[in-house]
């Protein structure tokens, strides 16, 4: 049985974070495990509140998984602080973890902001150089980047500035982007591979992000490589997207188990 670890917050909502990934784990079936960094109240209306785990908390929950059950893939999100990441740096270290997926979460769909402003230089020395795929959305590329994204070409430009923070793979996501297809680049230090959906009409698209990221991991778990996990990932996500469910009064979820029922 291949095994995955998510390293992030909890969504009391069910639709994001740790609730999300490890539905994801499960739907493509492998073994899921959890670290929380962080809990949050939050539905599909928005975030109310936000308690950080202690940095030791989220190292003893690392050593408990890997002296124990070792994960052939990790998916890092929600880490709101320099300290917690720095934890988590040394532990993927420590465990010499492989294929470690990065979303690289920074605020919530409903605005709601979840990485401290004096993580992000952290994020970029510490975290992003322990990652084998990090996948920001445009967001998120504009301040790894302190670059406008209006274009493929910007998201090209954006994604060769971060694979120099020392990542392997760099997946920027235009799904923010004002056209029509929903196009996805993966940059490895030398060539570009694009991943185009058409656009999904519907609001709900809570835990988008945490999904892909998530699927990913799940399917390099699983031995595909990195283009085919990337291109995997895609497909389920948008069905998911397309299979929304409509709950509560907001940004619904996606359907994590659409292949099932």
């Amino acid at each position: 049985m291949k095994t995955g670890l998510t390293i992030a917050g909890s969504d009391s909502s069910g639709g994001a974070g740790i609730q999300a990934d490890l539905k994801t784990f499960s739907a493509l079936g492998v073994y899921g495990m959890s670290v929380i960094t962080a809990i949050t109240a939050q539905n599909t209306v928005g975030v109310q509140a936000v308690e950080e785990v202690s940095g030791n908390m989220v190292g003893q929950q690392i050593d408990a998984i890997f002296q124990d059950i070792p994960a052939d893939a990790v998916k890092i999100g929600m880490v709101s602080s320099a300290n917690i990441i720095q934890v988590i740096a040394d532990k993927v270290k420590q465990y010499n973890m492989k294929h470690v997926v990065l979303d690289t979460v920074m605020i919530s769909k409903s605005g709601c902001h979840l990485l401290k402003p004096e993580a992000i230089e952290a994020l970029k020395k510490y975290l992003i150089p322990s990652a084998y795929i990090v996948t920001p959305n445009i967001f998120e590329a504009e301040v790894l980047t302190e670059m406008k994204i209006r274009t493929i070409e910007d998201m090209q430009s954006a994604a060769r500035k971060i694979y120099e923070m020392g990542v392997p793979y760099v997946v920027v996501k235009g799904g923010h982007l004002e056209q029509q297809d929903c196009v996805d680049i993966l940059y490895d230090g030398s060539d570009f591979r694009y991943y185009s959906t058409n656009r999904i009409d519907t609001k709900n698209t809570h835990g988008t992000g945490c999904t892909f990221s998530a699927a990913i991991a799940s399917h390099l778990a699983l031995g595909k490589s990195v283009e085919d996990s990337i291109d995997a990932a895609k497909q389920y996500i948008t069905k998911a997207i397309e299979k929304s469910l409509s709950l509560g009064n907001g940004v619904g979820p996606t359907h994590h188990f659409h292949e099932f029922y």
